[in-house]
């Protein structure tokens, strides 16, 4: 089968989807059937989760209303070229998102990497992880939370939803847009032989660049302008002393 996993031209029809009523975490989930030999393309959604997890570590507010979806990829790419599929995962969100807003509603713009936000506030966060298995394949999991009906009390950043935005849909509903935008955006992406024209379509969505941001590192905080991304996917910042700095992670504040 051509597919995510395989390179080539790829369709919804390469995936598969398995709905749960609760789960610890659908990231979860996809790293436990890939472990037990699940072949990849495989959709996890949740009605909620009991333990969702954001990036480095932090707790993902999980209950019901929102949406919880993570895929499943075995060996998607060659290693060196895995750093920019969370620049594809943000370009197929961004477009899902899109397709379900009103008109005449907010700006739907990706805060670098991979965030989603709504007139400046943050509506989705994307979390990549993967494994080695144990007959040698490499697992990948893509996982969205998307805030649709509710959003966290506590949050690093400003947060919306959805429905605040104007938008009364369904996770269902937003889930079939994914479903759609994701092997859409995987097709180009192409294994990472595409990553030229995913970080064109990035670029496009992208919040903030050109414009002074701060980038907190899990040691210190660095300002500067932000010049834009490399082709690995990395944010390249201008602090105004030195040449521009390449940073692979951080959490990014604008103004």
């Amino acid at each position: 089968m051509t597919g995510a996993s395989g390179g080539g031209r790829i369709s919804p029809d390469d995936f598969r989807h398995i709905a749960l009523a609760e789960t610890v975490s659908t990231n979860s989930e996809c790293l436990a059937r890939a472990r037990e030999g699940d072949p990849g393309n495989l959709w996890i959604t949740a009605t909620r989760q009991t333990g969702g997890r954001g990036r480095r570590g932090r707790a993902w507010f999980s209950e019901p209303g929102n949406l919880y979806a993570s895929l499943l990829l075995i060996d998607p790419a060659p290693v060196a070229r895995l750093h920019s599929l969370p620049l594809a995962a943000a370009v197929a969100v961004h477009r899902a998102i899109r397709r379900v807003m009103p008109p005449g509603s907010p700006e739907v713009a990706i805060k670098w990497p991979n965030d989603i936000l709504i007139d400046g506030r943050k509506t989705c966060g994307i979390l990549l992880e993967g494994e080695s298995l144990p007959d040698g394949r490499r697992a990948l999991v893509i996982g969205c939370g998307v805030n649709i009906a509710a959003v966290p009390e506590a949050a690093l950043y400003p947060v919306t939803s959805l429905r605040q935005e104007g938008a009364t849909i369904a996770p269902e509903e937003l889930f079939a847009h994914l479903f759609v935008t994701m092997a859409g955006a995987l097709s180009v992406w192409n294994g990472g032989a595409g990553v030229a024209s995913i970080i064109d379509q990035w670029r496009a969505a992208a919040k903030g660049i050109g414009e002074p941001i701060t980038v907190n590192l899990p040691d210190r905080s660095l300002s500067g302008r932000f010049v834009d991304i490399d082709q690995d996917g990395r944010l390249i910042l201008d602090t105004g002393s030195g040449a521009p700095q390449a940073i692979a992670a951080g959490d990014v504040f604008f103004g």
